[in-house]
């Protein structure tokens, strides 16, 4: 029985390990293909490792202002999206979770629907909302459509995490003295951390990718974003291929490292927040 169990153990480790290089796979050849000129990306045949490993893709994002201008646009909205969506989702989540309040369920019922609906069926509404309003071409038009997106989902993780707490916590600090404010603030969010992290990571990682509103309701270089300026990159007769490697490699660091730091509260956000809703 010993035996049988060291055998699986190891046909699982061998499989994971399987599993790993498989998806990574993509992660390397777009690495390594950002490390060639853009005639040894289509030589025949093929290298994997590059022949005559080269920054100039990477040179030529630096030393590019609109490109820089791509990164700046996604950190600025990114970051913006997600404090909004944090601190709306935590007020919220709250109140759905220790208040009983008129249309409660209703409203519950609301944003668990707004999930089921596909975003692309709302672009051209959007669309002449945003040019009614004349924020069009701006950080506010992608700004308050990512909040629409980020928000219901937000609040449901918020809403099952504050679930997950005991009601006690909030008792205690209303029987000395304390509000319901005090008691979020200074108690429930510091233990609530997993979940507030792993709300983070989804918010940012939506909009950091998101590609369809950001090149429907912008047009100018200056408001464009990381994944507009990749798809930019496609040019009518050629395709600049290295750089195109160069900005997913860049625009990949981000989401990476933000994960690396938050991996442990993320995960135990994610099944903590599943428990109960």
């Amino acid at each position: 029985m010993i035996k049988k169990d060291k055998y699986f153990k190891y046909f699982v480790y061998v499989s994971l390990l399987i599993g790993a290089l498989f998806s990574s796979l993509p992660v390397i050849w777009i690495s390594l293909s950002s490390l060639k000129s853009n005639l040894e990306i289509f030589s025949y045949p093929p290298s994997i490792l590059p022949v005559n490993t080269s920054l100039e893709a990477y040179l030529n994002i630096f030393d590019d202002e609109d490109k820089i201008r791509f990164f700046i646009n996604s950190y600025i909205i990114s970051i913006i999206v997600t404090l909004l969506t944090l601190f709306i989702a935590i007020l919220s989540g709250y109140s759905f979770s220790r208040f009983n309040f008129k249309f409660k369920k209703l409203l519950n019922l609301t944003i668990i629907s707004t999930q089921t609906i596909p975003p692309i069926t709302l672009l051209i509404p959007y669309f002449g909302i945003v040019v009614f309003f004349r924020i069009y071409d701006t950080y506010y038009a992608l700004v308050l459509t990512y909040l629409v997106f980020t928000l219901p989902y937000a609040t449901l993780m918020m809403t099952s995490y504050f679930n997950t707490l005991p009601r006690e916590l909030d008792d205690a600090v209303l029987v000395d003295g304390g509000t319901n404010f005090y008691a979020l603030f200074k108690v429930l969010i510091p233990i609530s951390l997993p979940g507030i992290v792993a709300t983070c990571v989804y918010t940012f990682l939506l909009c950091w990718n998101e590609f369809l509103f950001a090149l429907t309701l912008t047009k100018s270089t200056e408001m464009r974003t990381v994944p507009i300026g990749i798809q930019l990159l496609m040019g009518q007769h050629a395709y600049e291929w290295n750089e195109m490697m160069a900005m997913s490699v860049l625009g990949t660091f981000p989401i990476l490292i933000l994960y690396l730091f938050a991996q442990k509260y993320f995960l135990s956000g994610l099944t903590s927040g599943s428990v109960k809703l």
